[in-house]
């Protein structure tokens, strides 16, 4: 059997996304955090980005849309329960976790402007 092709329209939203999560992490290390990991993957689910800034950990949410309300209104319930269930994972493999403070913000890029940083979206 003949492996189907992937289609061009996934490609697409895949290199936007990737993209997208540059862009927010290059608005994040200006805003003066250090990127500890982009796209870590758990088996319950995908942290798009964790940054640090001193003992403060950024559980990112990247969203691109074509508006600001949209972007931010695309993060579900749902993905943040999987989110928050990922970031849970991550901090128990940290050795000091223990003083660590977790805060769970969205970056929504929109097209030509900048990435806009929502500290303790949810």
């Amino acid at each position: 059997m003949k492996a189907k092709p992937p289609d061009a329209r996934k490609i697409r939203a895949l290199k936007r996304g990737l993209l997208a999560e540059y862009r927010a992490a290059l608005c994040l290390m200006f805003k003066g955090y250090r990127i500890v990991a982009m796209r870590y993957r758990t088996r319950l689910g995908e942290i798009d980005i964790i940054a640090r800034r001193g003992d403060l950990v950024a559980i990112v949410e990247v969203k691109a849309r074509t508006t600001f309300d949209g972007a931010v209104f695309a993060v579900s319930d749902f993905s943040q329960r999987r989110i928050r269930a990922a970031s849970d994972l991550w901090l128990a493999r940290q050795p000091d976790f223990h003083r660590l403070s977790v805060r769970y913000d969205i970056v929504a890029v929109t097209p030509w402007r900048w990435p806009r940083h929502l500290p303790n979206a949810f």
